[in-house]
C-alpha cells in the first residue's frame, strides 16, 4: 500500500460490492473517499472486514433491493467471473441478467454513480472469445458510461508478484471532463525478500523439511524481475516448486495443494518454506496494521482471492482528473 500525501477524492463517497477483505476500501479511503455501504456474502471474510472497518457487510447482493443502497459517487466491484446467460448476442443490459455483473448493473441503473470501478481475473477479457467483456462494455455504455479497460500487472506498480488482472473504469458521460487514462508502469525496485518477516516462532512451522528436495544448481545471487525457480519437492507440480526470494512471487492462489500450497515455496537461508499469511498480505498491499484471520487456511484463501491495493490506488489517483479535478 502506497503512502498518499494528497487526498484527491475527499468529498467523494463510494460503495464496496463483493468486498472481500476490503482492498477497494483501503485504496479509496487512503485517497480521502468515504465508504457508505459494503456487501460480501462469505461469512469468514465478513468477520475480517468487520474487525478492520467496524462494519459488518450486508450479505448476498442478489437479495438486496438496489433502492435501499445509499447514494454514492463511485461504485467499486470486484465481481466474480460467471458465464453470461445469452453471451455473444450483444443485447447489453439484457444479456447480463442472471449473472453477478447484473447486480452491479442494476445498482448502477438505479443510483447513477459518477464512476464505476471494477476488477476481474485476466482471463475475463478473453472469456467466450471476448464476448463477455463486450457485453459488460455495451451494458455500461447503454447505461450512459464511457468504458475503459486494461490488463495491468502488479509487477508494474511496485509489487513483486506475478498477478495480472483486468481493470474496468466507467465514467458517467455527463460527468466526464477528460478521457480516463490508466497509470503508466514504472520499474520494480522491491523483491520477495523485502516482504519477508524476521525468522521467529511464527515462521518456523512454514519450513518444508520432510520432503526430498532437488535443487537445479542455479545460483541465487542476483535480483530478478522474474520468478527464479531453484528447485522442487516431489514431482515439482504446482505447489511443489521452490523459488528465489531475490525474484518475484508467483501468483498467490485461493486454491491448490502441494507442500507450498497457495503461496509457492521460497529458499530462505538454506531451507525452503511457504509464505506466512502476513507476507501474503504484504504482497497484496495490505499494511501490517491490517488484522488478518486467525485461521491460516482462511487467510491464505482470502488473500488469494483479493485485490492488490497498490494497483487500485494508482488507478484511483486518476479518477479526479477524469471527473474534472486535479490529476
Amino acid at each position: 500500500m502506497i503512502e498518499v500525501h494528497e487526498k484527491p477524492l475527499v468529498g467523494y463517497t463510494f460503495i464496496d460490492l463483493f468486498a472481500g477483505l476490503g482492498g477497494f476500501r483501503l485504496a479509496l479511503e487512503s485517497l480521502g473517499a468515504r465508504c457508505v455501504y459494503s456487501s460480501e456474502w462469505d461469512k469468514q471474510a465478513q468477520k475480517v472486514y468487520q474487525e478492520n472497518f467496524g462494519v459488518l457487510p450486508q450479505g448476498d447482493i442478489t437479495q438486496v433491493d438496489e433502492k435501499t443502497i445509499p447514494d454514492h459517487d463511485i461504485c467499486c466491484a470486484g465481481f466474480p467471473c460467471q458465464a453470461f446467460s445469452i453471451s455473444g448476442k450483444m443485447r447489453g443490459f439484457e444479456d447480463s441478467r442472471g449473472t453477478l455483473f447484473f447486480d452491479v448493473a442494476r445498482i448502477v441503473q438505479e443510483k447513477k454513480p459518477k464512476l464505476v470501478f471494477m476488477e476481474n481475473v485476466r482471463n475475463f477479457a478473453r472469456h467466450d472469445n471476448g464476448r463477455t467483456l463486450q457485453v459488460v462494455q455495451k451494458t455500461m455504455e447503454d447505461l450512459g458510461y464511457a468504458f475503459y479497460w486494461k490488463v495491468l500487472s502488479a509487477l508494474d506498480y511496485g509489487v513483486p508478484q506475478k498477478r495480472e488482472r483486468v481493470y474496468m473504469v466507467c465514467v458517467r458521460q455527463d460527468c466526464q471532463k477528460a478521457p480516463f487514462e490508466f497509470p503508466k508502469p514504472f520499474a520494480l525496485e522491491r523483491h520477495v525478500e523485502d516482504f519477508l518477516l524476521p525468522e521467529s516462532q511464527e515462521t518456523a512451522p512454514l519450513y518444508c523439511d520432510r520432503y526430498a528436495i532437488q535443487f537445479n544448481g542455479k545460483k541465487d545471487d542476483k535480483r530478478s524481475n522474474k520468478s527464479v525457480k531453484l528447485g522442487v519437492v516431489n514431482k515439482g507440480g504446482q505447489g511443489e516448486r521452490i523459488y528465489s526470494t531475490k525474484g518475484i512471487a508467483v501468483t498467490l492462489s485461493a486454491y491448490g495443494g502441494g507442500a507450498f500450497a497457495k503461496t509457492g515455496g521460497y529458499l530462505v537461508g538454506k531451507r525452503a518454506r511457504r509464505l506466512h499469511p502476513r507476507e501474503c498480505a504484504r504482497l497484496m498491499g495490505y499494511p501490517d496494521s491490517y488484522k488478518i484471520s486467525k485461521r491460516p487456511n482462511q487467510a491464505y484463501k482470502q488473500f488469494g482471492n483479493s485485490v492488490v491495493v497498490d494497483v487500485l490506488q494508482y488507478i484511483a489517483l486518476r479518477f479526479s482528473s477524469a471527473l474534472g479535478g486535479a490529476n
